[in-house]
């Protein structure tokens, strides 16, 4: 809204100063009673907090995991063998701790000690967790989805239970007694019994269990888990547990461990017995072919009747063991070379562990089956929470595959090298070969079904020693974790904290009302407080108007010593100060708009200076809305317009005097005037005042308001004094800068600002005043209703006559 007069490039909160701290522990002081009601029922519920808030305790543990990463060692054999391992800086401690953080190893937790399934103890106001209730619930058949399901459990003092819980389908409830050791079943959850717990005694109470889906239990305990590193520089793992029940979170926590340390060993074991059953393959294999060969030799010495051979067979035999011996290792190699590079290439077996140990003179290789197994066992644990295409199983899939041929390429190159060996020693025996083709053929024969069956038994000597040194190992696995510091609970718990909830009960208790006290001040638009007009003009405030609780127009009168007719008073001795009280003054009452209580003021005002032995007159210039005649109960035939219109009347023509006091004359509006400012704006309002301030002591004007049209700003100029009217939760702040801009300006040359309307107890003033404060005078109080003046009280007589204008 735009007023007449008022300075746009200006704001109402560009002209204030800003937080004034004085101004608002004065407003803090006034107010001491929130701000106790609001510490007493922060503190309250601070208690009542503490007092029924489940506790929470952290369980802590710690393990430590091999990891020749840690430090920056590096793999000599990683700059032959696998160049890729140089750009592996995967650290093996952070994918354990990644792994005790799967689904998979907390759904083991949670089935081994039936977490789906919470037992409390009912008491009045919150349900206490228990660690072991009376009772024990046994799932006997469960579905696939459960609906969580509250079950109270009431045991009377014959041992019995009573169930009642809602029905999952029709949502009624749902009471019965239950016989311990037999089953029954519940609606959306399945078949389950109860028996009694042979370690806890059977206390008669109000019990209840809460059965969850297993998911939903997992679900809630990983939330509760936190796995951490705490240092890059150690391969440690840090475990803490977030739960109400430290035995029972001691216990989760413990068995996650320990399902985490048998899934490693039992990942070990899944090499060696990978191993194992390759091996046996091969010993069945093997041992078919050395029957076979022996069978023959049996068969070619029957058939010939050779019962031995000769002496010079038995030499080259002699000398030849050595190089068959060689040749024997070299074809056993070869044949397990081949054996693993089917196995690899196998598209069934392809992401399975490789057996380990089987070509041990070669290092590389070795290390390559390590890597390699290592990776699909990581692998197959992450499948167990995340899907196979996401990019961490994608990944491992990559270097899987790369790992594979890795190893493909060198055992084709350990292939080449044992067929150059093989091929050196068979040239190397050339000459005993030329002596064996000497050997009459039937020796040679069984010579040479000698030499296979020799060769064959290294071999199948061979796998037998693998499978023993595989099955030894398996027995010696150990986990590659350790526990160094078991789970073990905090002794004070770490939610909720006393002294943090009732330092945040004080600092809400203050900040309450702080907050009320500001959002007032920065979301109320309206005059509240002096401070408000102190910040908002420079123009003073000149006397304070309480609220009239009576209801009527006219408070003041001869003998009234109530507080509102002591505050006109007051302002009656504020006017001396600002005008000459020696001489005739006239006195314009102007406001921002309609309801600011410019009649009522005018009126009071009138009366309590007539009372003073001075002659008013007061004139009704509100030529638009005149009100003030009629609420006086006068005639308002003849006027001011009149006088304007008429150069014939004079000005005692249309004063009529007050039957309120002999002092007290009035100027009624007159006809209502088709133009209201060019009617004041007449030559013959001038000669009006000028006759006026002739007869009168005081001339009161009660004009328009300013702030809608500029009648006010016109009759100014005739003024000695203009009284500003403001009023209390009414008047809006911006509104201040109309006559602020008319004060600076100059256009009226003195103004004084009566607040109207006060209520002290909605915090006006806080501490400011102009001497009656709150417990004025006389004994009769402040202006609220405690009046000294009993016809002010009743209404008697000629007040009736009057209501307060608004």
């Amino acid at each position: 809204m735009k007023f007449q007069g008022s300075n746009e490039s200006k704001s109402f909160v560009e002209q204030e100063e800003g937080f004034d701290l004085k101004v608002f522990f004065a407003k803090a002081l006034t107010q001491w009673w929130i701000f106790l009601i609001s510490l007493i029922v922060c503190f309250a519920g601070a208690f009542f907090y503490l007092k029924y808030k489940r506790p929470l305790y952290n369980i802590n543990a710690s393990i430590l995991v091999e990891d020749d990463k840690k430090g920056g060692a590096i793999d000599p054999t990683a700059l032959i063998g696998d160049l890729g391992g140089l750009l592996d800086t995967k650290s093996n401690v952070d994918n354990e701790a990644q792994i005790l953080q799967t689904r998979f190893l907390m759904e083991l937790v949670v089935r081994d000690l039936k977490l789906n399934l919470t037992y409390y103890s009912v008491e009045t106001l919150k349900n206490i967790e228990l660690n072991e209730a009376p009772f024990v619930v046994d799932q006997l058949s469960v579905k696939d989805t459960i609906m969580s399901t509250t079950v109270n459990v009431n045991i009377d003092d014959k041992g019995q239970a009573e169930l009642s819980y809602n029905d999952n389908i029709t949502d009624k409830l749902v009471e019965s007694k239950v016989t311990f050791g037999k089953p029954f079943k519940i609606e959306g959850v399945g078949t389950i019994q109860i028996r009694k717990n042979p370690f806890v005694p059977m206390v008669p109470g109000s019990y209840a269990f809460v059965i969850t889906s297993i998911d939903g239990a997992v679900t809630k305990f990983q939330s509760l888990l936190t796995v951490s590193v705490p240092s890059k520089d150690v391969s440690t793992i840090d475990l803490k547990l977030n739960y109400p029940l430290p035995k029972k979170g001691e216990g989760i926590l413990n068995r996650l461990i320990q399902n985490y340390i048998q899934q490693n060993i039992d990942d070990k074991n899944r090499i060696a017995d990978s191993t194992i059953t390759f091996i046996d393959a091969r010993l069945i294999l093997v041992g078919k072919e050395l029957g076979d060969v022996e069978g023959d030799i049996q068969v070619f010495k029957q058939k010939n009747n050779i019962a031995d051979v000769s002496e010079q067979s038995k030499l080259l035999v002699s000398n030849t063991s050595d190089y068959m011996n060689r040749l024997a290792q070299i074809e056993t190699q070869l044949s397990m070379a081949n054996a693993l590079e089917d196995y690899l290439k196998d598209d069934v077996k392809n992401k399975r562990v490789v057996p380990s140990s089987i070509i041990t003179d070669d290092k590389i290789f070795a290390d390559l089956v390590e890597k390699y197994n290592s990776l699909v066992v990581d692998r197959d644990r992450q499948a167990l929470s995340v899907t196979s295409d996401n990019p961490i199983i994608v990944n491992m899939d990559q270097r899987i595959a790369a790992l594979r041929n890795d190893m493909l390429v060198n055992l084709s190159n350990t292939k080449k090298s044992l067929l150059i060996t093989k091929n050196s020693l068979q040239k190397s025996t050339g000459q005993l070969q030329g002596l064996i083709h000497n050997v009459p053929s039937q020796e040679r024969v069984s010579l040479n079904l000698t030499r296979q069956q020799t060769i064959k038994q290294q071999l199948y000597l061979y796998l037998l020693q693998k499978r023993e040194e595989t099955a030894i190992s398996k027995t010696s696995n150990i986990s590659n974790s350790r526990i160094i510091d078991p789970p073990k609970s905090d002794v004070v718990p770490y939610s909720p904290k006393s002294a943090l909830t009732f330092a945040f009960a004080l600092i809400l208790g203050l900040g309450l009302p702080i907050g009320r006290i500001l959002a007032i001040d920065i979301l109320n638009n309206k005059i509240m407080t002096k401070d408000d007009i102190v910040r908002g003009t420079q123009i003073p405030v000149i006397g304070e108007i309480s609220h009239n609780e009576s209801e009527l127009n006219i408070v003041v009168s001869q003998n009234s010593r109530s507080g509102i007719a002591e505050q006109f008073r007051a302002l009656r001795t504020n006017l001396n100060f600002l005008i000459n009280p020696d001489t005739s003054n006239v006195i314009l009452l102007t406001s921002s708009m309609s309801g600011e209580g410019k009649s009522f003021t005018s009126v009071n005002l009138a009366i309590v200076l007539a009372l003073s032995g001075k002659k008013v007159v007061m004139i009704e210039l509100d030529l638009r809305k005149p009100t003030l005649t009629a609420k006086m109960g006068m005639n308002n035939d003849k006027g001011f317009t009149n006088y304007i219109i008429s150069n014939s009347l004079k000005a005692e023509d249309v004063v009529v005097p007050s039957y309120i006091n002999e002092n007290l004359f009035l100027i009624s509006a007159g006809p209502i005037p088709p133009n209201p400012t060019e009617t004041i704006l007449n030559k013959r309002t001038k000669e009006l005042v000028t006759e006026l301030r002739e007869k009168f002591d005081y001339i009161i004007m009660d004009a328009p308001p300013i702030g809608l049209v500029t009648d006010a700003q016109v009759l100014s100029e005739y003024a000695d004094l203009t009284i500003y009217m403001v009023r209390q939760k009414y008047t809006f702040k911006n509104q201040l800068n109309i006559p602020e801009d008319l004060y600076q300006e100059g256009k009226i040359k003195k103004m004084g600002i009566v607040v109207n309307d006060i209520e002290i107890n909605k915090g006006y003033g806080y501490g400011y005043g102009y001497g009656y404060g709150y417990g004025y005078g006389y004994g009769y109080g402040y202006g609220y209703g405690s009046y000294g003046n009993e016809d002010s009280k009743k209404g008697k007589g000629i007040f009736k006559l009057f209501k307060r204008d608004s």
